[in-house]
């Protein structure tokens, strides 16, 4: 019967996928696997109503409008976290004076990803969701569904919830990233935003192409006879179901075998196709757990042993030199590749030409980065040896490697520039700021199709962007009518950007993003800005003297007046700023520091902004409130010495809601 080979297909599909992708032990060819999926696919399509929600067919195919919060049914809690051995002790020492007896722990690695809560109904996936703020999150179940590490069947029927981590491996890392560049896409930072930007596509036929990964680390069963009385047992029951858990994962008899432990894999991680960066200690008895309980945030019973900032060595094989969008020139050290904080790095930053002289950096020098709280990697110090002194000392350039023209330093500035405006790769950079996600945010334009498009003299400003048709897309090399559409589509669509976007991309001297939002909640619109008198400006919370003059010869200068008035004409017309939803934060100044759990920095700032608030690059006596993530680095050093109030991401929350 028809019934019987679905179902045989849909069982030995699904006991394939879980050999595979979750006890790495291939049990039949790829080409088996397809002629069984091909199989399905027809008899499903011949027969529509035997197709069933945890058929593989289902993992793959819908686009939705947007994802809708969902309140979770158990509470998803963050982690304290050390850095400290001894305070791990301490911690430990609380439940062996209590219990009188050894306690047992479980040490996880700690997977640089995204926590997810899934739900199983009598075996049957339902229900996918991210954390969120812990009690509310988003309902991703459609693009959960797309990674093969997720089992969309039991082999129990069972209702659990269970919680794991989205990740993505590092080589998958590597190869979306090559892709992207020669796309002429961004690349992401690291491989969790990767994970992070793939989870959250609206079209999961994307998802299903970035090669993501699941580890399974808890779950909660619902009317369960006979349920794991540890949490050691909770995991391989889990791998029995069909989830894929670390193997990695060890049972500890004390704290010293976990500390051993996390001093193992400080130094093996880098084997790890994974980025991991710390272990998770938990009390091993589920009975004690309950015992222990939780604070407001996180469970007592239960630690994170975060590893120390990673510093690793390579050798400097060549200075190259950048040049932004100011005609500043910088320099960028070219390294041996090298493995640090999940992905392969082959360049790291030397600030400037004033730090190379510092650092005495020399081309051939063997020399340690660091990657810490930062995504850019830099270089710390030169590992001095005999070698070093016989390198020749290196001589900052005297030209443009772009035009050639001679480079000057300018009064009270650090660094060499190129005052050619005229240069390309100036230009270039220009018009690249332009696009980048910070200023007009104009998806799939990217250096490599700027770089074209320049090539073939279609755009020789910022503005000749809004002058391009279908047609000149269609004149780039690999470009196709859907692509040359996207590109066109979301120049057109960036037209009625916001304000501060729009002041954001001219790139006035000194004037950021957040200097742009402050300009563009003063004055409204554009016209009341560029007639605005330089004592207006300096006296606006945030500008002196300095900025206000550099905002007021922008917007007296004639090339950039012909240029605003070609924008008008071409249909560029920002919007209005918004006004703030409340007053909450009014007066209050935050900085903001570290990696968050559950949204980018520049979405804490803008919920910041829309509450009254405002933010600061640094901290200062003025700051009310540092809200810091993982990796916080010197920022939350300086918090602490001023005094400054430190709001966790949880604690931030719970302050606006």
């Amino acid at each position: 019967m028809v019934v019987d080979r679905i179902n045989f297909l849909k069982d030995e599909i699904n006991k394939a996928n879980y050999l595979y992708y979750v006890e790495d032990n291939p049990s039949i060819s790829d080409f088996e696997y397809d002629k069984f999926f091909a199989e399905l696919k027809q008899l499903e399509e011949e027969h529509p109503e035997l197709k069933t929600p945890d058929s593989p067919t289902q993992r793959v195919g819908s686009v939705s409008e947007k994802f809708f919060p969902y309140k979770h049914k158990y509470r998803l809690y963050s982690l304290d976290n050390t850095y400290e051995y001894a305070e791990l002790a301490r911690w430990y020492q609380k439940f062996e004076n209590e219990y009188k007896s050894g306690v047992e722990l479980v040490c996880e690695l700690k997977i640089d990803g995204l926590a997810i809560a899934l739900t199983y109904e009598k075996g049957l996936f339902v229900r996918g969701v991210t954390r969120g703020d812990g009690v509310t999150g988003e309902d991703i179940t459609n693009n959960l569904k797309t990674i093969k590490a997720i089992p969309l069947k039991l082999f129990e029927p069972v209702d659990v919830e269970v919680r794991g981590e989205i990740y993505m491996p590092k080589t998958s890392f590597e190869k979306l990233n090559k892709e992207n560049l020669e796309n002429g896409e961004k690349p992401f930072a690291n491989p969790r935003n990767a994970a992070a930007g793939s989870i959250r596509q609206l079209d999961s036929t994307i998802t299903a192409k970035r090669d993501l990964s699941m580890f399974t680390y808890t779950a909660i069963f619902e009317n369960l006879e006979n349920a794991p009385k540890t949490h050691y047992d909770s995991l391989m029951y889990l791998k029995k179901l069909g989830f894929r858990v670390n193997p990695n994962v060890e049972l500890c008899k004390d704290v010293q075998c976990a500390v051993e432990y996390c001093k193992k894999w400080e130094n093996k991680r880098q084997d790890l196709d994974y980025a991991t960066d710390g272990v998770v200690i938990k009390v091993n008895n589920l009975a004690f757990q309950a015992d222990i309980g939780f604070t407001s945030r996180a469970p007592k019973w239960a630690t994170a042993f975060k590893f120390p900032p990673e510093e690793v060595t390579t050798v400097l094989k060549d200075i190259e030199v950048s040049l932004g969008k100011s005609g500043a020139v910088t320099p960028v050290a070219v390294l041996e590749p090298v493995q640090l904080g999940g992905s392969t790095v082959s360049r790291a930053s030397l600030h400037n030409f004033d730090e190379v002289k510092r650092l005495d950096v020399r081309i051939g020098d063997r020399v340690l980065i660091k990657k810490a709280a930062e995504i850019i990697p830099k270089v710390v110090k030169v590992i001095d040896d005999e070698e070093h002194y016989k390198l020749p000392v290196y001589a900052p350039p005297t030209k443009c490697p772009s035009c050639n023209s001679p480079l000057v330093s300018k009064k009270g500035e650090v660094g060499l520039f190129c005052e050619n405006h005229n240069c390309a790769d100036q230009v270039k950079a220009k018009i690249e700021f332009w696009v980048s996600k910070d200023a007009m945010d104009i998806d799939k334009i990217g250096p490599a199709v700027i770089q074209q498009l320049y090539d073939k003299n279609f755009i020789t400003t910022a503005v000749d962007l809004y002058r391009l048709t279908m047609q000149d897309f269609m004149q780039l090399d690999l470009v196709k009518e859907k692509s040359a559409f996207n590109m066109y589509t979301a120049i057109q669509n960036s037209k009625n950007n916001s304000l501060k976007r729009l002041l954001t991309a001219f790139a006035i001297r000194n004037i950021g993003k957040e200097t742009a939002e402050i300009l563009a909640n003063e004055f409204g619109n554009l016209e009341t800005l560029m007639n605005a008198e330089v004592e207006v400006l300096s006296k606006i919370n945030g500008i002196g003297p300095v900025m206000a003059n550099d905002i007021y010869a922008f917007f007296h200068n004639e090339q950039n007046i012909r240029m605003i008035e070609q924008l008008k004409e071409l249909g560029v017309n920002p919007k209005e700023a918004e006004t703030a939803l409340s007053d909450k934060l009014k007066g209050k100044t935050f900085v903001l520091t570290g990696t968050l759990q559950n949204m980018t920095r520049d979405e804490a700032s803008q919920i910041i902004k829309q509450f009254g608030g405002k933010t600061s690059s640094s901290v200062s006596k003025n700051t009310s409130y540092v809200l810091a993530g993982e990796n916080p680095g010197s920022k939350l050093d300086k918090a602490e010495k001023l005094g400054v109030i430190i709001l966790s991401e949880e604690e931030f929350q719970d302050m606006i809601k």
